[in-house]
């Protein structure tokens, strides 16, 4: 289920922001992801106007330990999604395409990102099912976990919805959630580029050389 809604912030970037509802009915099963490819639309990311200051949010990491998201990301190139590890469909393709695509940067480049995967979802995304999640996926990334209101006000100040977890009419889990990557600059660490769900490998293959360097893709 998906329906189209607009954030203040994202109206500022001119962009429609998308709620995604994900079911519960493989348990969170990443080899059920799938890889989009294609040659990439050349018009994926969205360049803001207005920048998005980073998330002051302190959370739990994979490991049980206290994560600043500002301190620990602070001067580094920095890619935030709001997602969670139950998800069929659109945040196992999501997490799977940055995967392939941050394995295509040198090697120094690609230790100096951050990719972080903050869960819509602690009720059930504890630290360990994270970790195991996201290893099938990318050990290098990081998970978080924590308070859901929280998660949903660090959401909302980068104009991303999310809403809590509930039984759909057929007694499933869902979680509603935007579907939007945000690119931190490394050298102002505000948010200046978002990318919907549709940006496949090739996207951002295309774009990460110049996000790394904070500049415009």
């Amino acid at each position: 289920m998906r329906k189209n809604t607009f954030a203040a912030a994202a109206l500022l970037a001119a962009a429609t922001l998308t709620l995604t509802a994900c079911g519960s009915g493989n348990d969170g099963d990443s080899s059920a992801a799938v890889v989009s490819g294609g040659s990439g639309s050349g018009r994926a990311a969205t360049v803001l106007d207005q920048p998005f200051a980073k998330p002051d949010l302190v959370l739990t990491d994979t490991h049980g330990e206290k994560y600043d998201l500002r301190k620990e990301t602070k001067g580094h190139p920095t890619l935030v999604y709001f997602g969670y590890t139950h998800c069929p469909d659109v945040c196992p393709t999501t997490m799977s395409n940055l995967a392939v695509a941050t394995q295509k940067l040198p090697k120094a480049e690609r230790n100096d990102l951050r990719v972080v995967f903050v869960t819509t979802d602690p009720g059930r995304d504890t630290p360990a099912e994270l970790g195991k999640w996201l290893k099938s996926i990318d050990p290098g990334f990081i998970g978080l976990t924590g308070d859901f209101r929280t998660v949903q006000a660090g959401a909302r100040s980068l104009g991303i919805s999310i809403e809590p977890t509930k039984k759909d009419k057929h007694g499933k889990l869902v979680s509603v959630h935007g579907t939007q990557v945000i690119a931190f600059s490394p050298k102002t660490d505000a948010g200046y580029v978002l990318y919907g769900e549709s940006a496949t490998v090739d996207d951002y293959a295309k774009d990460l050389p110049k996000l790394v360097k904070g500049a415009k893709p």
